[in-house]
């Protein structure tokens, strides 16, 4: 093989993993407390970790809420959504989400196959014990509602602008703009840290059943880690702060 070829074929590679590079480590795990108001009535996770679909590698995405025990007689809650997002197109194979809140009850599930431009779309029917199957097309570079979140990380965020992103989720397909309002320094569990706000202008639900606007605080820098999100949900509003941090480039402050 030609010198020449062999150089060109280490620097297409080089480029591939420079556009397959994400700002989070394998195993980031961030914990949030969620407070209702001033009580404190929830935890939530976001955690990014190495797996495996079908023979292909992933980073398996995932978001667990729970209500605290004695807040379930109140208003229970126990969701978890998961995305299984290619390592090198950053494209999502696979969305699950599981939905728990009071009476309300939701299982829905898509799977994308990006080379044909369509989706296959699950939507649990409870009634009827057994899954509801629809095809639709999707647009080229179609996201997940939390592959969404990981990929706005890997872009850059400038004051003023924004970034669009199509998210295919609950048998729809949304043109989704990600607002960038402005740099904010809040307390955190890694001391005063300068921030972005950034806000999804979802047209639907977002990763849990919430129905109005969404701010989240992320850390201004290249790994853009949340660390304070507020929100509407069903039963009014909540704030979740970062409470606990594994596999990040920052030190918890005690």
């Amino acid at each position: 093989m030609k010198l020449t070829k062999v150089i060109g074929i280490l620097f297409f590679l080089g480029m591939l993993s420079i556009l397959s590079a994400v700002p989070f480590m394998d195993g980031e795990k961030l914990t949030f407390n969620v407070k209702y108001g001033v009580i404190n009535a929830a935890e939530a996770t976001l955690e990014a970790r190495t797996s495996m679909y079908q023979g292909s590698p992933v980073w398996h995405l995932s978001t667990l809420a729970k209500t605290h025990s004695f807040f379930d007689k109140v208003f229970k809650v126990r969701d978890r959504v998961e995305s299984w997002w290619d390592k090198d197109l950053l494209l999502p194979y696979k969305f699950a989400k599981n939905l728990q809140e009071g009476k309300y009850r939701q299982h829905r599930v898509h799977i994308y196959n990006h080379e044909s431009g369509t989706s296959t779309y699950q939507k649990w029917q409870f009634k009827k014990n057994l899954f509801e199957n629809s095809e639709m097309e999707i647009p080229n570079a179609s996201q997940d509602i939390l592959s969404a979140f990981y990929y706005v990380r890997t872009s850059p965020l400038i004051v003023g602008k924004s970034v669009l992103v199509n998210i295919v989720a609950d048998g729809r397909s949304m043109k989704t703009e990600v607002k960038v309002h402005r740099t904010e320094k809040i307390k955190s569990i890694f001391g005063d840290i300068e921030c972005l706000v950034i806000e999804p202008k979802l047209k639907g639900e977002a990763v849990f059943k919430q129905s109005g606007r969404i701010l989240i605080w992320v850390t201004n820098d290249e790994y853009k880690i949340p660390v304070r999100l507020e929100s509407k949900i069903t039963i009014g509003s909540f704030v979740a702060s970062l409470a606990k941090a594994e596999q990040v480039p920052y030190k918890v402050k005690s």
